[in-house]
């Protein structure tokens, strides 16, 4: 008996494969589909797709079965390296000096806290809709195709706007490891300032890690695990030397600009919680999504939480939010206790962990 999901060759170049539709089969058939398009929109904005058609039918239409090849340590560490990029590095530095102060620290937890909670949805949503689609397929289900059609809109958005900030950035924490200036490797137009500067760095950047996660996931996570593991050395790094030289009365006065600045920072450095619902698509990939799931999304986030409280109290003790520099907070810390090789560790840090970004991001 053939297997209803026995994969086929992508390589097939027939009008049949390319547009199977019957709409497209003849030009009579593409005007009378023409005609009945007022009615078959309004028809697609009452549709809603059900559990059984996301897991069976449009895996059967797909063509392709995916390869279970997931376990919970590999969705934790996926978890982590989607995560866990420069932001802890940019945005704490930030609010710690004009928003909140010492208690940027109670800002991660309250962001952490908000950020579980959606964990906790998208664990839910993920087991009891196993797929790849992520909030495209349950967005589906619950409320139906066009509100899933808006929401997969804006996640393209932010994915492509995400990856551009990132790739940017990568560049920026390159020449500061090189001790070169910023722009030292961009290649300069004659554009309109803001829109002169080519990045040919960033697309080999790009190039590379779309080559390793097209290459497979399997090979995708081994990749995944040394960069995260090198990522997590250097925090482990940056708060136990910040810790070994913290003087905690830079913690007086710890709200300096009253309880307001915390919920003011939290939804700030929220933005650094960002991309666990990366986890969550990858549950046609797993090997056992109702444990897996729950286990890689709830342990990656638990672990995030702490890791970013940990560096923003340490941060904190390191110097009076007074003095904290706003565009290197960490690298300039470790400077103003004598440490000025520190500098290099962190940009290192925060070039592995937007390496991971990119890599998790394009799978």
């Amino acid at each position: 008996m053939a297997d209803p999901l026995s994969q086929k060759s992508y390589w097939r170049w027939s009008k049949q494969d390319f547009l199977p539709e019957e709409s497209f089969q003849s030009w009579n058939n593409y005007a009378s589909a023409l005609s009945q398009t007022w009615c078959r929109f309004k028809d697609r904005l009452m549709s809603r797709s059900d559990a059984a058609a996301e897991t069976t039918e449009l895996r059967r239409q797909s063509e392709n079965d995916m390869k279970r090849c997931l376990t919970w340590w590999d969705l934790i560490w996926f978890g982590f390296g989607t995560v866990v990029g420069a932001g802890i590095f940019v945005l704490t530095g930030e609010e710690a000096h004009d928003t909140v102060g010492p208690a940027i620290v109670l800002s991660y937890g309250v962001s952490g806290f908000s950020a579980m909670l959606s964990v906790f949805c998208y664990t839910e949503f993920a087991v009891e809709v196993p797929v790849a689609g992520g909030s495209f397929a349950y967005l589906r289900i619950e409320l139906g195709d066009f509100a899933a059609f808006i929401a997969a809109g804006n996640i393209l958005l932010e994915s492509i706007v995400g990856t551009a900030a990132v790739s940017r950035s990568w560049t920026s924490y390159f020449t500061s490891l090189l001790n070169k200036p910023e722009n030292s490797l961009r290649i300069k137009t004659g554009l309109k300032d803001g829109y002169n500067l080519l990045d040919p760095i960033v697309v080999v950047v790009l190039a590379i890690t779309s080559a390793i996660a097209i290459s497979s996931t399997r090979k995708t996570s081994y990749f995944n695990w040394i960069a995260s593991a090198v990522h997590t050395l250097v925090i482990i790094f940056v708060i136990f030397s910040g810790i070994f030289i913290a003087d905690t009365s830079n913690l007086t006065p710890f709200l300096p600009f009253g309880a307001k600045g915390i919920f003011q920072a939290a939804a700030i450095v929220y933005f650094t919680y960002a991309g666990f619902d990366s986890v969550a698509t990858m549950a046609e990939e797993t090997k056992n999504p109702s444990t897996d799931i729950p286990i890689g999304l709830i342990g990656s986030m638990s672990i995030i939480i702490v890791i970013y409280c940990l560096m923003a109290l340490t941060l904190s003790m390191m110097q009076n939010y007074k003095d904290i520099d706003t565009d290197a907070a960490f690298s300039a810390a470790f400077q103003s206790v004598g440490m000025k090789w520190a500098k290099y560790v962190v940009a290192f840090g925060a070039l592995k962990g937007m390496t991971t970004v990119l890599l998790v991001g394009h799978i």
